[in-house]
């Protein structure tokens, strides 16, 4: 079958592999539909491998080269003897951390921070760029007839960005500061909207600042050209917003949160540094600042996401700038994304074959 594999940094080679021959009595074969490009892949095509396991994985045995695809929704084929959650021919997406569901952290129900955490598509025998998967049944949750096969592929970078919000326990009413207009940032602003938050986006990228104002949430601000720590200010009477949710893993991003959130706020790190940043802990102390860490999501998140999505309380599919077919995931995918002149933010790949436009 054809599958996009990760052999190495710059390395990502679209060829035919051996498909799945046995089946699991809890596993489900899965035909994938639509699988997003996400920012932990860029990096591991960037500068990997960084979570791509070189050696055997200590929870399946897993290792480079690897099947990529973590952000996936999916056709049932076949399930194995003692699968009850889904049917064959049901439409699915797919959860993808998987978890011991025995060290400290799983028997306290932090799954998400297993200590031998791995993960569909990163450190796991398949992912969903390909025509074929096998996931266990337990981590997939049916999609509703109101829900399309493209937004079930965004549940995955949906859940990130609404774990993110919610850590910073937005509420209705609240004025809501997001740095950072990429994909996590653009959702949480779409999830922050639907809990009826006042919303001002942070976005340097002209690209991303437009689909940021296509989304018509709140006010977008260009870092460049405005000081956006004093903006609020000024439009807050002197009190800054609530709650920031950083999604820019920058440090400037993180100092703007700081100087922006009014005293007794909270401040959400979601997204993901790739160095060190410096802060000043006397204003934490001082104004009783609170900034929390936010990594991938509760693993019970995915029925309450679909819900949301399916009701059209979480438009998920404004994000998706453009669907490609498996054929051209490097070029049109892998290269536009990491390019900082591209024009692209969410890139999903049609495991089939086939682009849709």
């Amino acid at each position: 079958m054809k599958a996009a594999v990760f052999h190495g940094a710059k390395d990502i080679r679209v060829e035919d592999v051996a498909a799945p021959t046995t089946l699991g009595e809890t596993d489900v074969l899965l035909k994938p539909y639509w699988c997003g490009i996400c920012g932990t892949d860029l990096h591991e095509y960037a500068m990997g491998p960084i979570v791509i396991p070189t050696h055997p994985h200590p929870l399946n045995g897993s290792s480079a080269p690897q099947i990529l695809g973590h952000e996936f929704s999916a056709e049932v084929l076949e399930i194995g003897k003692k699968v009850i959650n889904v049917r064959v021919g049901d439409r699915v997406s797919v959860m993808p951390l998987l978890y011991c569901g025995a060290c400290y952290y799983c028997r306290r129900g932090l799954n998400h921070l297993c200590r031998e955490m791995a993960c569909v598509g990163l450190s796991f025998q398949w992912g969903g760029m390909a025509e074929l998967a096998v996931v266990p049944a337990s981590h997939m949750t049916r999609l509703p007839d109101t829900m399309s096969d493209l937004q079930g592929a965004i549940v995955e970078p949906g859940a990130v960005a609404a774990y993110g919000v919610d850590t910073a326990q937005v509420r209705p009413g609240d004025t809501v500061l997001i740095t950072g207009a990429g994909p996590i940032g653009a959702l949480a602003s779409l999830y922050a909207s639907h809990l009826g938050a006042n919303i001002f986006i942070s976005e340097l990228n002209p690209t991303r600042a437009a689909l940021a104002r296509s989304l018509d949430v709140g006010e977008v601000l260009d870092p460049s050209k405005i000081d956006v720590a004093a903006y609020i200010k000024d439009v807050t009477q002197g009190i800054g917003v609530d709650a920031v949710i950083e999604c820019s893993g920058n440090e400037r991003a993180l100092q703007t949160a700081i100087s922006s959130v009014r005293s007794a706020g909270r401040i959400s790190q979601t997204g993901l540094h790739t160095k060190s940043a410096s802060i000043d802990p006397m204003i934490l102390s001082e104004r009783d600042i609170t900034i929390s860490g936010t990594w991938c999501f509760p693993v019970t998140d995915w029925p309450r996401i679909i819900d949301l999505i399916g009701r059209g309380r979480y438009p998920v599919e404004k994000v998706a700038t453009t669907q490609i077919s498996i054929d051209d995931v490097v070029e049109k995918g892998f290269d536009t994304l990491i390019d900082p002149t591209g024009d692209q933010i969410k890139v999903l790949v049609n495991a089939r074959g086939a682009a849709s436009n």
